[in-house]
């Protein structure tokens, strides 16, 4: 038997709706600005939680009343959707959602037609919009990154000039990750190269106990985009590495069975120094980090697609090399790989042509890694 639901009509669903969206509003809005002020948000389990983030203040609310428990939802949404998209002002969407609910009850009240209103709202949207390009003033100083950093980390001046010298060490177009530290200082690493989210696929690839990590030093790579399971499809590479005395890096999907048995024993007994890694990502995301891969280091992508088959069509160009590849339990980071600088600059043109042309906020989530 389901649930029973209570049915609203008119202005009474109006005015309950109302009285929902006014307290969840309160309640956010004096977080507003650079002076907003805290919240404190009782917990399940553990210590109260202090926050000045309007969208964790909008998601903790919940009412008892569940027609005004529906116009609190409404807020939270507009909350959650400003901070998927923007990651910041989400008090403000807030406050702006919470006017136009108002006047929008009132305007109908009067005896407004709603759909008229709504193409009203449309249309003043437009003109704001349209406005506000003219008066946004972008930041390029490390003096205004810094600014705006120190204010969205809740006036830590600390953490918003770390912010801005992250800024300034990867610039624009370089990637920024915040995790937490072990520490009681915080630490800004940067990171001269390509780094990914997979690491060896064996713990005997490992050359260096003591940080359980494998370093090399001028290897070769080999990327493939297939599994490799036969040693035979890619023995005349290892040939051609013990043949040089250098240490192979192996990026594919997957490198199991025989193949996988024969690269232990041979770097166990030291004739070869190897260490072989799992792509990242899935599917098409997978195949586009592999050339990445490639661009930098200067390599071939070994696929169906361009009919190489290393066992008889074996090159030495088919191989990139870099200066130093360091690989952990969970990501690789390759340095100054030897891809040609025109190479990956047009690379990496392409990939900011696909950010701006795609609307998908997981799609450009994947290309900017």
């Amino acid at each position: 038997m389901g649930v029973a639901k209570e049915v609203l009509h008119g202005a009474e669903a109006r005015s309950r709706m109302l009285v929902g969206v006014n307290r969840i509003a309160d309640a956010v809005a004096v977080t507003m600005g650079p002076k907003g002020r805290n919240v404190v948000i009782e917990q399940s389990f553990g210590s109260p939680k202090v926050t000045k983030d309007g969208v964790t203040v909008a998601k903790a609310i919940d009412l008892p009343d569940k027609m005004q428990n529906v116009g609190a939802a409404l807020i939270k949404q507009v909350a959650s959707k400003t901070n998927d998209i923007a990651g910041d002002g989400t008090t403000t969407s807030t406050v702006l959602a919470r006017a136009i609910f108002r006047e929008g009850c009132k305007a109908v009240a009067a005896g407004m037609n709603p759909m008229d209103l709504k193409r009203g709202i449309d249309a003043a949207v437009k003109l704001v919009m349209e406005e506000l390009k003219t008066r946004a003033q972008a930041i390029s100083t490390a003096q205004e990154i810094q600014q705006v950093a120190t204010i969205a980390a809740n006036g830590d001046k600390t953490i918003g000039s770390l912010i801005a010298e992250a800024f300034e060490k990867v610039g624009k177009d370089g990637t920024i990750t915040v995790s937490d530290g072990k520490t009681m200082d915080h630490q800004l690493e940067v990171v001269e190269g390509m780094q990914f989210n997979r690491g060896y696929i064996s713990p005997y690839f490992i050359t260096n106990n003591k940080t359980q990590s494998v370093d090399f030093e001028n290897p070769l790579i080999l990327v493939h985009e297939k599994k490799i399971s036969s040693i035979q499809s890619i023995l005349p590479v290892l040939e051609y590495v013990v043949k040089l005395q250098r240490p192979l890096l192996i990026v594919a999907e997957d490198v199991d069975g025989e193949a996988l048995a024969t690269l232990v024993v041979n770097k166990l007994r030291g004739g070869l120094k190897v260490c072989a890694v799992k792509a990242p990502g899935f599917g098409d995301n997978r195949k586009a980090q592999m050339q990445d891969i490639a661009t930098v280091c200067g390599c071939e992508v070994i696929s169906e697609e361009t009919g190489t088959k290393l066992s008889e069509d074996f090159d030495p160009a088919l191989l990139g090399s870099c200066k130093s590849v360091s690989v952990k339990k969970d990501d690789t980071i390759v340095l100054d790989g030897a891809g040609a600088r025109e190479e990956i600059d047009e690379r990496c043109e392409t990939l900011r042509d696909a950010i701006d042309n795609t609307s998908s906020e997981y799609e450009k989530d994947k290309l900017k890694e």
